[in-house]
Formats: structure tokens, C-alpha cells, sequence
């Protein structure tokens, strides 16, 4: 099952909660480049600045990375067409610190403001393992609960068993997951697979490219012929939250094919 890149029309609203700088571009860039292109609104959540993401600390201290980052989802962000921007303010590595009613209050209040149709973001799992990637998943899940209207759908970013299977020992290389992980999605249960044409590709890949600090090195390494066709899928699944009693969400738009 692939899902047309006409068929993201379809999504609506589209509200973004992601943990990380280059988070949003690795797993729905084309998703959010598609929906601009259709004239839908778009609005990026980020939780952190991503300021301990090096493996050069002396040369990147925390305020100095931070700065940097923030420029460069700056840009990344406006060749994806995304204008619509949120910081959370939280410390990289420190989500599962964070007090979760705070959080949670920070991203229904933002579910008010945006009107969303479609909400993405990590699953449970957190597609890496990654820590903050999970602690995001369940504040946005939770405000989801409260703060969803009717109609309303919330999709989770997973990792497609082809996918897996065609890159694994690239990621095993890489060390890209933590043990264990990924958690690895069967094709059937997709609700939006997108294979990106080769306009919204490049521009994927530009947009990832202009957050250096993060892709540089991974571009070089791989090739930009590899890198680009290893990030050509996004995929998601309908999450699967309770709706609490008397909250707006009461029935669900139909799956996106």
C-alpha cells in the first residue's frame, strides 16, 4: 500500500510534535513539503534544541550547539514551506524529567490554538529508543485525550518491515538504534505510506543537508545517492489512545490509502 502524494491533501491541518531538531525532516519532511504544496497549513512542535547532539562536546558546547541547531531547523524548515514553528524549552536528554503535566498542558494549549486534522509524531517506542522520542510520544498522546476534537487522528511514525529489512545492516552499522530496537511495522498495518517522488525527495534531502551539524558527516560517509534512498519512505500508523469520556474526539476521519 502507497499513499499518493495527492492523498496528503486529505490529512488536513497537519500539527507536528517532535523531540529533536532533524526529527521532523527524517520522519515526515516529505509528509510536511506535500501538504504545503497542497495549501495546507503545517506547524512544527519541537521539545528541545537538541544541544548535547554531538560526539564533540568541546568544540559544540550546549549553548553554542543549540544556537546552531536552532538556525538550521530555521532553514530546514523553509525549504520544507513550513513558516509555523513551536519550541517546548525542554533540555535535550532531560525529557523524562520534565514535569509531564506541564508538558502535557503546553501541547493541548497548542492543540486549541492550531485546530489540527492530523497530528504526527514517534510511537511508544519512540522509533530509536531513543528516551525523549518516547517521553514526547506519551505527552502528546495525552494531550490528544484531552484536547482532540471530532474527526480528529493521531498518527505514529514507525519503521516498515521492508524498509527494515532492506537497511538493517546499514542502521546496525550506523548505530542508529538502541538495542532492541526498531520496533518493526508490518505493510498492512500502515494508515500512510509515502514513497516520495523524486522532487519532494531532493528536496527531503536538502532539507536535511541544511541542519549540517546532524547530516553532514552521515551524507559524506554514505553518499548522497545511498542517503537519499535511505530516507525515501515515511510511514504511519493510527495511533491507538483511549478517548477519555466527554472529550472532543468522538469518531475518526477515514484512513488515508
Amino acid at each position: 500500500m502507497n499513499t499518493a502524494p495527492h492523498e496528503v491533501a486529505d490529512l488536513g491541518t497537519v500539527l507536528g510534535i517532535w523531540a529533536h531538531p532533524d526529527d521532523e525532516a527524517y520522519l515526515s519532511g516529505g509528509l510536511m513539503a506535500l501538504a504545503r504544496d497542497a495549501g495546507n497549513r503545517v506547524v512544527c512542535v519541537t521539545a528541545t534544541r537538541g544541544e548535547r547532539g554531538t560526539p564533540d562536546p568541546k568544540a559544540w558546547p550546549p549553548y553554542r550547539l543549540a544556537a546552531r541547531r536552532t538556525r538550521e531547523l530555521a532553514h530546514c524548515l523553509s525549504i520544507l514551506g513550513v513558516t509555523e514553528h513551536h519550541w517546548l524549552g525542554y533540555a535535550d536528554g532531560g525529557c523524562p524529567d520534565v514535569d509531564a503535566r506541564e508538558a502535557v498542558d503546553q501541547l493541548s494549549c497548542l492543540i486549541d490554538e492550531v485546530r489540527p486534522d492530523t497530528v504526527v509524531t514517534f510511537g511508544p517506542d519512540g522509533i530509536t529508543g531513543h528516551a525523549d522520542h518516547q517521553v514526547v510520544s506519551s505527552w502528546t498522546g495525552a494531550a490528544f485525550v484531552t484536547a482532540a476534537r471530532p474527526g480528529m487522528r493521531l498518527l505514529h511514525a514507525v519503521v516498515p518491515d521492508p524498509w527494515d529489512r532492506q537497511w538493517r545492516t546499514l542502521n546496525q552499522s550506523l548505530g542508529v538504534h538502541q538495542p532492541g530496537y526498531p520496533m518493526v511495522t508490518p505493510v498492512a498495518g500502515l494508515a500512510v505510506d509515502l514513497h516520495l517522488d523524486p522532487g519532494t525527495l531532493e528536496r527531503k534531502v536538502r532539507a536535511l543537508a541544511a541542519q549540517e551539524t546532524q547530516t553532514a558527516a552521515l551524507i559524506a560517509g554514505m553518499g548522497i545517492e545511498q542517503y537519499t534512498a535511505w530516507v525515501a519512505e515515511e510511514a504511519f500508523v493510527e495511533a491507538a489512545v483511549g478517548i477519555r469520556p466527554g472529550s472532543r474526539q468522538s469518531r475518526r476521519v477515514p484512513t488515508v490509502r
